[in-house]
């Protein structure tokens, strides 16, 4: 696996998040690893990975409560 690829597999970690984040997070992670061990090591796998990680962010930032 292309060290980029591992660098950014360990932002798709949510086992440190509580259990109502995990719920989203967590397909995202599945995903994202998915596409590491099945993608050609490239440079858009990295995008993709990139990308993947922009959405699971929003996806999160969705559910936290309004300030």
């Amino acid at each position: 696996m292309h060290p980029s690829t591992r660098g950014l597999l360990r932002f798709f970690a949510f086992g440190h998040l509580p259990p109502h984040l995990q719920e989203i997070s967590a397909p995202f992670g599945v995903l994202a690893q998915q596409v590491a061990e099945r993608a050609p090591e490239n440079p858009e796998t990295t995008v993709a990975l990139r990308k993947l990680l922009e959405a699971k962010d929003c996806a999160v930032r969705a559910v936290l409560p309004a300030e």
